[in-house]
């Protein structure tokens, strides 16, 4: 009997230790916390999904709310949306809307069909109605637009998108109105990469998130990806760019975290990038950010096909669901009183936050050197 008792503690121990639910320290803190979701392991692997509901409070699609769900002008495919909203409904996770408007994706009977501008003008109204209608009671913000901003120097919009090219620089305010008139409760984003810091692609996602400010377009937050290199550090340009987007009225929103290693990866190197996960819970939680990653196990990344598997181990669980030291950094923020806390940027390794214990407080002090 003592030895099955043995056996039976060490199961449950090892179940707990697999779904130690980040969000059961998130959930208090009013903290939202969640991966993309790819589809074909949501429908085909136990433990994707059960990682997932032990672990996250909200989601994004990876690919399956994009325009591939667009089969003609007046025909869609939810199989795989309608599968989503009722596991995210059923499992009480809050779903964000990826995308709506992307020049990556936009269906060949679109590209090829030589449609006139008005045309694709009305059919754009149909479909973004028809989307943010359909799933109104579900989502709760969605990515509007996605990646409008070019990369070049003056980082304007990019010209040669199939949207530019049909609707001209007024697509981006019709989707955001479209959006609004169909669904006036939720929150539009405007979603890009390479944008989260000071620099000449974050100054024109601002000048364009302004310009739709003051011309009264239902815009409510702007979205960072952050796809980083695993040793990323928080900077203080990070908050530079937060405080004059809070400054316009708008939110921000961490919405596409990874961060890559070279492969094959070296065990110093996770440590690295568990320093840069914990940077970026902390300036997430002590801002009242929500932190979307883009995925959650490295079997499921986008990154090694993506960069020809130069690059992988980016998320906070490996290949085989083992947590990492990233996801451990993340706890480690997750249990710290960040009210109130100083937050250790490479003073000592190890250590993430200092914050009070008892009657004690928290002051500090700075000296110039000479």
């Amino acid at each position: 009997m003592k030895n099955i008792f043995m056996i039976l503690f060490i199961f449950f121990s090892f179940t707990f230790s697999i779904y130690a639910q980040l969000k059961t320290l998130a959930n208090p803190k009013n903290f939202e916390i969640g991966p993309c979701i790819a589809m074909d392991p949501l429908r085909n692997e136990t433990q994707y999904r059960n990682t997932i509901i032990a672990e996250f409070n909200t989601a994004v699609a990876e690919n399956a709310f994009k325009m591939y769900m667009w089969t003609g002008p007046n025909s869609y495919n939810f199989n795989d949306t309608d599968y989503l909203v009722n596991f995210c409904r059923q499992n009480g996770i809050k779903l964000r809307g990826h995308t709506l408007v992307w020049h990556s994706v936009v269906p060949s009977w679109l590209q090829n069909g030589n449609y006139t501008t008005d045309q694709v003008r009305q059919m754009l109204q149909t479909y973004i109605t028809t989307v943010v209608t359909r799933y109104k009671n579900d989502i709760y913000e969605w990515d509007v637009v996605n990646e409008a901003i070019s990369d070049s120097s003056p980082h304007g919009l990019r010209t040669d998108s199939f949207w530019y090219q049909k609707l001209g620089p007024d697509f981006i305010r019709l989707a955001f109105q479209w959006a609004h008139q169909a669904d006036p409760d939720c929150k539009l984003y405007y979603n890009d990469y390479g944008a989260e810091d000071m620099g000449g692609k974050s100054n024109g996602v601002y000048n364009l998130v302004s310009q739709l400010k003051q011309e009264g377009v239902p815009i409510h937050g702007v979205g960072w990806q952050c796809h980083f290199y695993y040793d990323w550090r928080l900077n203080q340009t990070f908050y530079e760019n937060l405080e004059r987007i809070k400054a316009l009225g708008l939110d921000v929103k961490v919405t596409e975290l990874d961060m890559s290693i070279p492969l094959p990866v070296e065990p110093q190197e996770l440590q690295v990038q568990a320093r840069g996960y914990a940077d970026m819970a902390y300036f997430c939680l002590s801002n009242k950010i929500g932190m979307v990653l883009w995925g959650f196990t490295d079997k499921h990344s986008w990154i090694p096909g993506f960069t020809n598997g130069e690059r992988g181990a980016a998320l906070i669980f490996d290949e085989n669901y083992n947590k990492k030291p990233a996801y451990y950094a993340i706890e480690s923020v997750l249990k710290a009183t960040v009210n109130g806390a100083i937050y250790n940027c490479d003073f000592e390794n190890g250590v993430y936050c200092w914050f009070t214990n008892g009657t004690c407080s928290i002051s500090t002090t700075t000296a110039q050197r000479r």
